[in-house]
């Protein structure tokens, strides 16, 4: 909608001008390559999905830009999200001091207790949010103009976003907020006017930091943690991760494995180590490698470098200098310099975790952003343009063809969230069955909801009832349409296997069984299915064999693993004692 209001702001007022500095180009382009990536990638659902946030996100940092830059609007920017930042961190201290693990009504995974999230659910996202910010209160604050009043407003802003980021209890969230905060200090104490406050500041900080860590267990032990075997917060982990995550961009060097892909390409790139779904590659640099491949990357790291290489020159014309060493309190010179240290802070986290694609974090940046790339308007008029009449149509079919994709996708995703939402959560077994086939009626090119739908009947056959046979076949129907839909997850190929069995048909299941070890071939349910079907098959040392690998790769809470190896030895056993072949 607001693309479509700037678009008729240009009919009604035609004298209105655009910013184009060179970091448009960046977005523009980037935002190009995001589109047509999606027109060649494999997974439709998913690219689209991605190419959509693009969109999104092209559409929100050119209306920032262009709308939001006259300095009333930057103190209402400012003042929103700061006050967003204290009421977040608030509440982040209220979880932290009284140890609830919810979200409002929600329940936050049991990996986050003792930690404050705010209405995040992870706390790393809250402390990514907050690195923005706590740099554009504190440069405010030293080297704004305002009233008494204002400033304390905003030392209380600084304050309560400092105690909200100790409170995330977040590793990187701590390292990139400090190196920020250092990195600010040193370059305000080059001027005599802000430098002991700028370090008495970082001074008090650091100390501040150092004592809570040193007195709080739930911190302290984040730091030398061991987090349970598998899970992506043991930094050995991480790099099990990041050495899994360059292999998949080398292997699609150029251009990527498509927007989104890196979750579903990323079975047949699992470590043993690595048993959970990591969803995002933690490091988003190294993840735009991989799904952008070098031309994305270039076009996704250029971009920022273009937004970075704008900041000196602007900091030249809005920091009312008097003599080198010496400048005047700037509104204009205190927003330059905290935008750019909180973005560099983000800039810093982003390559540990994947702040980048919280939609949330990823709104604020492109705002902070498009709001520090308005100020070049002060270091020369020539990025100013004047959209003539074939511009304000090109703007316009733009903005409209837009809304006529982005209005009806986010109607499809609520209806089809609230559907998936209904079958996760009813305990009944006929609202869950309506729930999925009005998602898959809503949504047809989703494979996860096809793959969920024919679960649903697997389960509803597995029960034994006189329809179980019609039931199998159509699981298996919605499992070869899952696996149509993303041919990279080996989990409806498994399910698949498994009706097929169901159904005395093995040959057949042998099949998709050793397609699934091809798709995931470090995945330990994987394995642990192949070996149940040779259970099926009366097959025992190979099924010996495959539960082995199982319980090789994940000996930690495989209990299905284990009872079936004991199953198998049992049968073993009986057939030695009966002198009976041990391989059929």
């Amino acid at each position: 909608m607001a693309s479509l209001l700037w678009a008729v702001r240009f009919w009604v007022r035609p004298s209105h001008r655009i910013q184009w500095p060179p970091v448009c180009w960046g977005a523009l382009v980037f935002a190009t390559y995001g589109l047509v990536r999606y027109a060649t990638a494999d997974v439709e659902y998913v690219a689209r999905l991605e190419a959509l946030r693009i969109l999104v996100m092209a559409w929100l940092f050119f209306i920032v830009l262009n709308n939001l830059h006259r300095h009333r609007n930057n103190d209402l920017l400012v003042n929103v999200l700061l006050t967003l930042g204290v009421l977040l961190s608030l509440y982040a201290l209220v979880q932290f001091l009284s140890g609830s693990n919810r979200v409002l009504w929600y329940v936050r995974p049991e990996q986050y207790a003792g930690r404050g999230s705010g209405t995040y659910i992870c706390p790393n996202h809250l402390a990514g949010l907050l690195e923005m910010l706590i740099p554009v209160a504190l440069a405010a604050l030293l080297l704004g103009r305002g009233s008494p009043v204002k400033r304390v407003l905003l030392g209380y802003a600084v304050l309560m976003m400092l105690a909200g980021e100790l409170a995330t209890v977040s590793r990187a969230g701590y390292l990139s907020c400090g190196l920020a905060l250092v990195g600010m200090a040193v370059f305000l104490a080059r001027y005599k006017n802000f430098r002991w406050a700028a370090l008495g500041f970082l001074a008090l900080t650091l100390l501040a930091g150092g004592w809570f860590l040193w007195k709080n267990p739930t911190s302290r032990q984040r730091f030398i943690e061991k987090a349970q075997p598998g899970q992506p917060h043991d930094l050995k982990v991480r790099w099990y991760l990041t050495a899994a995550t360059a292999r998949m961009w080398l292997d699609h060097f150029w251009f990527g494995v498509g927007p989104g892909h890196f979750d579903v390409r990323f079975h047949a790139y699992r470590p043993v180590a690595i048993q959970q779904r990591p969803l995002w590659a933690h490091n988003d640099y190294l993840q735009l490698l991989a799904e952008g491949g070098l031309v994305g990357g270039v076009l996704g790291i250029g971009t920022a470098v273009l937004l970075g290489l704008g900041v000196p020159v602007t900091w030249r014309y809005v920091r009312r200098a008097q003599g080198g060493l010496v400048t005047k309190r700037s509104d204009r010179a205190a927003h330059v310099l905290g935008v750019s240290v909180g973005l560099s802070a983000l800039a810093i986290h982003t390559a540990m975790d994947f702040n980048l694609h919280i939609p949330a974090n990823a709104a604020v940046a492109v705002v902070l952003a498009a709001s520090l790339a308005s100020h070049r308007r002060f270091s020369t008029r020539r990025f100013w343009v004047r959209m003539r009449l074939p511009g304000r149509v090109l703007l316009s079919l733009l903005a409209a063809g837009s809304a006529a994709v982005l209005l009806p996708q986010a109607a499809r995703q609520y209806r089809e969230g609230r559907a998936l939402e209904i079958a996760r959560n009813t305990p009944y077994a006929d609202e869950q069955h309506a729930a999925l086939q009005e998602a898959v009626r809503v949504e047809p090119a989703n494979a996860e909801s096809a793959a969920k739908l024919g679960e649903f009947y697997r389960l509803e056959s597995w029960e034994g009832g006189d329809n179980w046979k019609v039931l199998a076949e159509m699981a298996l129907e919605w499992f070869e349409r899952s696996i149509k839909l993303n041919p990279f997850d080996p989990h409806p190929v498994l399910k698949a296997g498994m009706c097929l069995d169901w159904l005395d048909r093995h040959e057949e299941a042998a099949a998709y069984f050793d397609r699934a070890v091809e798709l995931g071939p470090n995945n330990y349910y994987v394995a642990l299915l192949r070996g149940w079907h040779e259970i099926q098959v009366e097959n025992y040392p190979e099924a010996k064999r495959w539960l082995e690998r199982s319980i090789e790769i994940k000996s930690w809470a495989n209990y299905a693993a284990y009872n079936y190896l004991a199953l198998v030895k049992q049968r073993l056993e009986e057939q030695a004692a009966r002198g009976a072949p041990v391989n059929p």
